[in-house]
């Protein structure tokens, strides 16, 4: 038994003892039936929050009024360390003006009830660990079986309560490759519009989620299927029937590229790939134009930068996230150029922070339309046989080196220094003093 779930049994345990009733609930219990091995447990309990912290003394309420108790390992559970469970009181709600939380929440002792009150089925079931029976009362055993994602009751109203349940409902369908119950799918397409109710922290992560878990490309077809996607990406829309130059990109059009580019992506991918790669083409549906040559996407690079920093903005993601992102887009199509820079600029981008990154969307991007991997392989060559000392030399002279040789500080010294590194990154300068000498030539006092 692994340590959580240990911890958890160990909490039902204990609330038996004390005269409650206690379940393993919600995706816990989806995923042990699915033999795969839980990220958290969570523990169902007709004993209120008030009753849960005077049986683990050192508990947190981190949701009290939603009935919501974190019990940690040292609670005097287990002797486990490090892991910590949440205990929910069984509980109906009441009201969801806002879309997302109920407006009340009545505590109840009938686990029907709270689970009638959960999001789709494969999610409402519960499990009395001691016994191993299953508690079903929405038929999610039936649903894991056939591989539907259905909701609970109504679908509509389901989703009126809490519409970032449309957006899970998309992730857990691509998670498992389930399709998606009719009339659930219908209730989606007639509510997507209200999407916006739901915080734009909250759609970013489970975006984030959908990028990552390995079945991406899946979970987009299905936001497209679904309506979700102009709503939450409007720019990823656009790509649709966006057609490309058929000798660079015989598969197809822009949105089919970016889907065979999100097929590529592992589960555990990072978050900037992730987003690199689904955001590395936004610019192209702006900038199509039809030339006596061929179709052409001028500028497509620049305009999808100012593009993603607004996508980044509007979802609000941390700086250093939406640096690297963008990065990832502005840097894409150098690659083209790999075999043919100086060494000094080919130093300078294999450098570039992540650069793996980087080397990892241009692969995909490739095997999703050309297939040709020469630069790829060019790139990583290159990063074999050089030294990080060569990539990223010492500088052999300072901005202390120029004021002490009579130079005034200001914007010129940037543009000598540069001048003095590209040098040595091309070994034309191996020295200090070779370095203040090509300074005093080449920047004259």
């Amino acid at each position: 038994m692994s340590n959580a779930k240990h911890l958890a049994a160990e909490i039902v345990r204990t609330l038996r003892e004390r005269g409650h009733q206690a379940y393993f609930a919600g995706g816990c219990v989806r995923d042990l039936l699915l033999g795969r091995g839980p990220a958290d447990y969570d523990v169902a309990t007709d004993a209120t929050p008030r009753q849960v912290m005077q049986i683990f003394p050192q508990t947190f309420a981190v949701g009290e009024q939603f009935g919501v108790v974190l019990v940690p390992e040292s609670s005097g559970a287990t002797e486990d360390h490090g892991k910590r469970v949440e205990v929910a009181t069984f509980r109906s709600d009441v009201g969801y003006s806002d879309g997302r939380h109920p407006d009340e929440v009545r505590f109840t002792s009938d686990p029907r009830e709270d689970v009638e009150r959960r999001d789709f089925t494969i999610n409402g079931m519960m499990l009395d660990p001691a016994a191993n029976e299953i508690l079903d009362f929405v038929g999610g055993r039936e649903d894991l079986k056939a591989g539907i994602i259905r909701a609970i009751g109504d679908p509509e109203r389901r989703f009126t309560e809490d519409k970032l349940r449309m957006l899970r409902g998309v992730r857990f369908a691509a998670r498992f490759d389930y399709r998606i119950d009719p009339a659930t799918l219908a209730a989606i397409q007639k509510l997507a519009p209200q999407i916006h109710q739901v915080s734009c922290e909250r759609v970013r992560e489970e975006l984030t989620t959908m990028l990552t878990e390995g079945q991406a490309s899946q979970a987009f077809q299905l936001l497209d299927t679904t309506g979700l996607l102009p709503e939450v990406l409007p720019e990823i829309a656009a790509m649709k029937g966006v057609e490309q130059p058929p000798q660079y990109h015989p598969e197809g059009d822009v949105f089919v590229h970016t889907l065979l580019l999100l097929q590529k992506l592992p589960a555990g991918s990072s978050k900037t790939l992730a987003w690199g790669a689904l955001l590395h083409d936004v610019g192209k549906p702006p900038t199509f134009r039809v030339a006596p040559d061929r179709i052409r996407f001028d500028g497509h690079v620049e305009i999808g930068v100012k593009m993603a920093a607004e996508i980044c903005r509007r979802l609000r993601f941390s700086n250093d996230d939406t640096d690297q992102i963008l990065a990832l887009v502005d840097n894409h199509m150098r690659f083209g150029q790999v075999q043919r820079m100086k060494q000094s600029t080919l130093k300078k981008f294999l450098r570039l922070p992540a650069f793996d990154e980087h080397l990892e969307l241009h692969r995909i991007d490739c095997l999703s339309s050309h297939g040709q991997l020469e630069a790829y392989e060019y790139s990583q060559e290159q990063l074999r046989s050089m030294p990080p000392e060569a990539i990223r030399p010492t500088p052999l002279i300072t901005g202390r080196d120029l004021i002490e040789a009579g130079y005034k500080p200001g914007p010129r010294f940037k543009e000598v220094l540069t001048a003095v590194e590209d040098a040595q990154l091309e070994g034309r300068l191996t020295s200090h003093e070779a370095a203040m000498e090509f300074v005093l030539r080449e920047f004259p006092l």
